[in-house]
């Protein structure tokens, strides 16, 4: 399920819904720059269909790394709008340009 962006013309935001799918997972988060990297702030609810899914508002006009933690693991998102290496984490990282 691809990431959907709906920009606010009032506000110097873009409210993005981040949602994947793992059916079998018991948690998922997306965690990122727009975060701090931190699980607790990127928490996504599980839908009846196994998709994980969360609303975040992120300033506009950025660019912004990202990934998901499901179950502890850490995967990109397959339709991100691009990947950038990233010398911390020693792997991709999964990059939403709003």
């Amino acid at each position: 399920m691809p990431i959907k962006k709906q920009f606010i013309k009032t506000k110097p935001v873009c409210k993005v819904t981040f949602s994947i799918e793992a059916k079998e997972a018991n948690t998922a988060a997306v965690i990122g720059d727009f975060n701090n990297w931190n699980p607790t702030e990127g928490e996504l609810s599980k839908l009846k269909n196994g998709t994980f899914k969360g609303l975040f508002e992120v300033p506009k006009d950025a660019t912004y790394e990202f990934k998901y933690v499901i179950d502890g693991s850490y995967i990109n998102d397959p339709e991100a709008d691009g990947y950038v290496y990233n010398d911390f984490a020693g792997a991709e990282n999964s990059v939403v340009t709003v």
